[in-house]
């Protein structure tokens, strides 16, 4: 693995990969769903930190969201796995431009 020298904060991602910044938070709240050294902690504090992501952990992360969103089935199952919070996964599920349909498949 290169060295890393810069990292991206969650609500960049989001806004990069025109993602939910919560639905991204929930997925790398557990650093076993991406490989190794993707996520990085930055503390900001003795007892704050942020959540961020290496090129390499965004990548991965990006790729992971465009297979789940290849069905609908799959987006289901998807949300299912890797997201703990009901209220959260209804909320996903409710945005139009969240579920898997050939236009959004195309537009990411």
């Amino acid at each position: 693995m290169a060295t890393v020298t810069h990292v991206f904060s969650i609500d960049y991602v989001a806004k990069l990969l025109d993602e939910d910044a919560e639905l991204l938070q929930a997925i790398v709240s557990n650093d076993d769903n991406l490989s190794y050294g993707g996520i990085i902690s930055v503390y900001t504090g003795p007892d704050e930190a942020i959540t961020s992501l290496t090129s390499d952990g965004m990548e991965e992360l990006e790729q992971m969201l465009v297979h789940a969103r290849r069905t609908a089935d799959e987006w289901n199952d998807f949300l299912d796995a890797f997201v703990d919070d009901e209220e959260l996964i209804a909320r996903i599920k409710t945005k139009p431009d969240y579920a898997p349909t050939s236009a959004n498949l195309r537009r990411r």
